[in-house]
């Protein structure tokens, strides 16, 4: 039977699998919540009863011949891709397969700096080496945008033995480079054109937003669907063209992704692909009317910023996604983090996410007008009662590496544990960033200076959630001896 976009292969198995009352001999152990009520009670009956196993009537996301092969392929056509696979351990699993179907020990991957951690992580499993492409920087703002595509080739024709180009796109502010370009420039040198799409998956189903990955011609992209897509958390898929090896890929995944694949996962996935495609013009118009409504009454309150499109440069700004409703915060006299702290401990509001000098909310078509306008009226009351002079800030976030070893050599080299104040001038062997949005301030193998060291200081002092040392505290770095 031929399927179509209204159609939930997966769903539908499991509906169907519920009706039969199957006698549970198999994991998992709480059998449909009967050996654990107090979860049953609390995540509710239908969620543990469709917890269930692989087996033959709801196929196996390892080796998918039926349901989930079904499903898989109508969200592969939605969104214009040759090739879909469900992702059950999070975007991160999705982009370290794009690095690793691309690329093996030693081979080059040109890249912007200020990429999610997953993809640096993956360099350290692989071993690849990273070209770094330095992203724009917006200097009233203080942040990293997008990559010049002429920055782009320039990598390329100094690096012609790379196997691949990444692309951060959207970056996390909403920032997009220009994806066909890169995309072009890209093909004409033999290379594969990889895009970390986390925060774009409203990019195949909205209207008057940039281009998709698959639109603009890339090879592969990673879609973190829950975050703008409505599956659950953790869930993901992986796009590709025929210009990779289907196969190839599909063994790549299951070298590190579960056996155990979450069901309440991947039927989330399938949901969200239906729920997209029949819905998701009129969703993401919704979204769209939200921030922009929200822009323009927060650019009334003074001191914040809450950027958009009049920024675009048409290099490496080259569109912003409006569903994005990011805020610059440090006019006010408040870093992002103490906006995003106070918001939180003070107004019951949870944003995405504050650095030093902005504060990220993501806005969806689940939310309310009246919520959108109790954030308009905290941030109000936020800057009437906690704004200051902002001499002194630390003006940007971005600070550009001086890399001397690759991340799997330094990762792996002899190390030694030093007070993270005597550092300056030594190359690091471990991870240093904030989290969110997980973008490194420091990777194995680039050397510590005095800027950074005062950037870090200065984040800790704001609050940031610092992470990916050994110590938990930040008061000591691993060093390569």
């Amino acid at each position: 039977m031929e399927l179509s976009q209204q159609d939930a292969p997966l769903y539908d198995a499991l509906k169907k699998h519920i009706k039969n009352r199957i006698v549970r001999f198999d994991v998992p152990g709480h059998k449909g919540g009967r050996g654990n009520k107090e979860l049953r009670d609390f995540l509710g009956e239908q969620c543990m009863k469709i917890d269930v196993n692989s087996m033959k009537p709801l196929d196996n996301l390892c080796h998918p011949v039926s349901v989930i092969k079904d499903a898989q392929q109508l969200a592969a056509d939605a969104m214009g891709a040759d090739h879909a696979f469900f992702m059950v351990n999070g975007n991160t699993s999705a982009v370290q397969t794009m690095i690793f179907t691309a690329c093996k020990s030693g081979d080059k991957i040109i890249m912007p700096r200020n990429v999610h951690r997953s993809a640096i992580n993956a360099l350290v499993v692989c071993g690849a080496i990273p070209v770094y492409v330095n992203p724009g920087t917006n200097k009233q703002l203080g942040i990293a945008l997008g990559m010049s595509a002429n920055d782009v080739e320039k990598a390329i024709e100094r690096n012609p033995d790379a196997k691949a180009v990444l692309v951060n796109n959207p970056t996390y502010y909403g920032i997009c480079s220009d994806l066909r370009k890169i995309v072009e420039i890209a093909h004409e040198h033999g290379m594969l054109v990889l895009v970390d799409e986390a925060h774009g998956t409203h990019f195949y189903f909205g209207e008057n937003l940039p281009v998709s990955a698959m639109a603009a011609g890339a090879d592969m992209a990673a879609l973190s669907v829950h975050k703008t897509g409505g599956s659950l958390t953790q869930s993901a898929i992986l796009l590709c063209k025929n210009t990779v090896s289907a196969g190839y890929v599909h063994q790549i995944i299951n070298l590190t992704q579960t056996t155990s694949s979450s069901y309440l996962l991947m039927v989330s996935l399938d949901l969200a692909r239906r729920n997209l495609y029949l819905n998701g013009k009129e969703m993401f118009a919704k979204t769209q009317a939200y921030c922009e409504y929200a822009r323009e009454e927060i650019n009334k309150i003074g001191g914040y910023y809450a950027y958009s499109s009049e920024l675009v440069n048409g290099d490496d700004f080259y569109a912003f996604d409006t569903t994005k409703l990011s805020i610059y915060t440090r006019a006010t006299g408040l870093a992002g983090v103490e906006v995003y702290d106070i918001l939180r401990d003070d107004y019951d509001i949870q944003v995405e996410f504050g650095d030093i000098g902005n504060i990220l909310a993501i806005v969806s078509a689940g939310d309310r007008e009246l919520e959108v306008e109790r954030f308009i009226s905290a941030l109000y009351e936020i800057k009437r009662h906690y704004s200051k002079d902002p001499a002194g800030m630390f003006d940007h976030e971005y600070i550009d590496p001086t890399v001397v070893l690759a991340p799997q050599q330094a990762f792996y080299s002899e190390k030694i544990s030093i007070p993270i104040e005597q550092s300056s001038g030594k190359i690091c062997g471990e991870f240093v960033m904030c989290y969110p949005p997980g973008i490194p301030i420091l990777a194995p193998g680039e050397r510590i200076t005095s800027e950074i060291l005062s950037y870090i200081s200065y984040c800790k002092e704001k609050g940031c959630s610092m992470t990916g040392t050994e110590d938990m505290n930040l008061e000591y770095i691993n060093v390569v001896v």
